[in-house]
């Protein structure tokens, strides 16, 4: 069955795969899904991840990350839906948790954190929140 909103369909997979206490979760792949993961390694809310090639899709194998028991991704909130696309200027750019938490922004230079954004001056498509 087709989903409707990857982006979302992603967010919750790993969200209900840290707080079953999974080791690792696999997602269907696509670039949009890579660089996120990307940045979520980058900031170190994963261990890891891998692109697993199959002959019909590639699936993304993510390791989750645990601290003493508990996962280092404590929320994820999906802000921009197909439905209401969010939009915001460089000026504009939502701080998570008072910059405890990343915001994920899509814009013309690529996906990139509210704080890269901002030292880019580049505004964009807000598309999560992470803490």
């Amino acid at each position: 069955m087709p989903v409707t909103d990857p982006i979302s369909d992603y967010l919750t997979r790993i969200r209900n795969a840290s707080r079953a206490k999974k080791l690792r979760v696999d997602v269907p792949a696509s670039g949009m899904k890579k660089n996120l993961t990307e940045i979520l390694k980058k900031y170190k809310f994963i261990e890891d991840y891998m692109v697993v090639e199959d002959n019909k899709q590639n699936v993304l194998r993510i390791q989750l990350r645990y601290a003493g028991g508990t996962p280092a991704i404590s929320g994820l909130k999906r802000i921009s839906t197909p439905g209401l696309r969010v939009y915001k200027s460089s000026k504009e750019l939502p701080r998570v948790l008072n910059g405890l938490g990343i915001a994920v922004i899509s814009t013309q230079k690529g996906l990139l954190t509210d704080k890269e954004a901002r030292q880019e001056a580049v505004g964009g498509e807000v598309v999560c929140y992470i803490w």
